[in-house]
């Protein structure tokens, strides 16, 4: 009798395990499944789409219902922008996140400043970059 237990118990463990992994693997949306508004708004992400995370496919998805009502320009950012995101790990996106949130609770002087900082030092990468020197600090670190 102890034996038939444990070979049930053993049935019911494989069974909800298999059950497990089976709705987790259903829970993603493979890309074929996407409206074609998804598939426009997520088209850069396409390749790697059938292997993400189902959170990672949820937040996108939660995002591309709002690029119809994105204008032109900000369509293009987004789009530009997406495979950038998509290649960070969890931890870098929940840091971009926190830091965000933390930029919208700002003043708008103190967010205007920060908008400046960033332009600023994104001209003087793209401005390095052009040149082709790279500045390293130095062996103080400066």
């Amino acid at each position: 009798m102890t034996l038939l237990r444990s070979h049930h118990k053993l049935i019911i463990a494989a069974g909800l395990s298999l059950c497990l992994c089976t709705s987790a693997q259903a829970a993603t949306k493979p890309w074929a499944a996407l409206t074609p508004v998804q598939q426009e708004a997520l088209a850069p992400i396409a390749q790697q789409w059938d292997s993400m995370p189902e959170i990672q496919q949820k937040r996108l998805l939660a995002v591309a219902k709002r690029y119809p009502q994105l204008s032109p320009e900000k369509k293009q950012l987004f789009l530009t922008q997406l495979p950038e995101w998509s290649k960070l790990t969890p931890e870098q996106r929940n840091r971009a996140r926190e830091k965000y949130k933390a930029f919208r609770k700002a003043p708008p002087d103190k967010r205007a400043e920060i908008k400046r900082m960033v332009l600023q030092k994104e001209a003087a990468k793209a401005a390095t970059a052009a040149s082709g020197v790279e500045t390293t600090p130095d062996k103080t670190g400066k």
